[in-house]
């Protein structure tokens, strides 16, 4: 059995989406003062690795709180995507892409993409031109599966300059989850197939939150 961590480190110089703030975090109690430490961190709720939940754009969305635990587990099918880039002068992952992967995604929950983008993780390259799903790809997933939820390790499954967020809304429309900034991936890809781990932090009326997030391979 092999577990492999696919979470960044929340710290208060770590890349966020633009226009949001950096984690802060202030010393509120000390050894010395008071017997123990204690820190009061301060965050978005879309911080680092993370989770949306379909709240975070549907006016009338399901919360991250209202998932029964069970949804955030399952099984998970990676598909890495660096060979498509190399090959396919357009930064949309066409359907006929996907079709490749068919018969290994039938029993899975969980659809994870190696976009290659993770390796800018900490650059200005990061936040622009990473590989995202079509819409027809996007919608072929969510008919053909039933699926809990997407992830990659870009910053977002929608352009960067999207303000409507068309492939977000695609599968909060079907109810699952999506999963942003994923970290060392490319551990996976020897053993694509895996059991995937992601609970978020549990707040009230949670648009989104920062999860833990770790595969078990065999």
């Amino acid at each position: 059995m092999k577990i492999i961590d696919l979470t960044h480190t929340i710290q208060p110089d770590m890349p966020v989406y633009p226009g949001t703030e950096q984690p802060t975090f202030a010393d509120a109690n000390s050894l010395d003062g008071h017997g123990f430490i204690e820190k009061k961190i301060t965050l978005y709720s879309h911080t680092g690795t993370h989770m949306d939940g379909p709240a975070h754009i549907l006016e009338s969305g399901k919360t991250l709180d209202s998932f029964p635990v069970d949804h955030f587990m399952g099984r998970a099918y990676m598909i890495s995507l660096e060979s498509y880039q190399k090959t396919h002068e357009q930064r949309e992952i066409d359907k006929t892409y996907i079709l490749d992967y068919e018969d290994q995604l039938k029993d899975v929950d969980y659809v994870i993409f190696n976009t290659g983008w993770g390796k800018h993780w900490g650059s200005e390259e990061f936040y622009s031109a990473y590989p995202i799903l079509s819409e027809e790809s996007a919608i072929w997933l969510t008919e053909k599966y039933n699926l809990k939820g997407i992830g990659t390790d870009s910053i977002s499954i929608d352009h960067e300059d999207s303000t409507y967020f068309p492939i977000h809304k695609i599968f909060f429309r079907k109810g699952l989850v999506v999963i942003e900034n994923l970290a060392n991936l490319d551990m996976l890809k020897k053993q694509p197939k895996f059991q995937l781990f992601c609970l978020p932090l549990k707040t009230k009326d949670a648009d989104g939150a920062p999860i833990r997030a770790i595969a078990v391979a065999e």
